[in-house]
């Protein structure tokens, strides 16, 4: 008897995060207490130490994630000197969720506005290196609403600045 395997697992999205750290049960464990995380499946590697991979739920989108493996240039924006993706979670309360994941010891990137999209958020950087920005939709804004006020927002950031820095 053959079963159709569906091309996308149930629970999972089209895009699914996946990210290495140093430390991934050390991880696990942040992302539990600052964001709520729900740990589905961890499977360690033949060493019976490093992580070789881990699935997380948080509210109805799942992320995978891993120790480093420096043999296989598996490495962790700590080791790589930062990261250059920002992972956006949406939830119902960004102020509880921001303050939740400082105090669980993130670190605070950008603090936490009603941003000119619409949006209420703000930035934290993980332990691991890893950004997130935490957010609450709040508006519903036409693009070229969006388009004229992040106009006049980057027009602001300029005069408070200097243009470039």
């Amino acid at each position: 008897m053959t079963t159709k395997v569906k091309p996308i697992p149930e629970g999972y999205h089209t895009i699914t995060p996946y990210i290495v750290v140093r430390d991934a049960a050390r991880a696990i464990d942040f992302y539990k207490r600052a964001f709520g995380a729900l740990e589905l499946m961890r499977s360690l590697s033949p060493d019976g130490k490093s992580i070789m991979h881990a699935e997380l739920k948080i509210g109805d989108s799942i992320f995978m994630l891993n120790d480093e493996f420096p043999a296989w240039k598996v490495l962790s924006p700590e080791s790589l000197g930062g990261s250059s993706t920002t992972l956006y979670l949406y939830v119902a309360d960004a102020d509880a969720t921001y303050n939740q994941a400082v105090a669980a010891g993130a670190t605070v990137a950008m603090p936490i506005m009603d941003a000119f999209w619409g949006d209420r958020c703000g930035q934290i950087v993980d332990p691991f290196g890893h950004k997130w920005s935490v957010a609450t939709h709040k508006l519903d804004l036409t693009p070229e609403e969006i388009h004229k006020a992040g106009a006049v927002a980057m027009a602001q950031m300029s005069k408070e600045k200097g243009c470039g820095q």
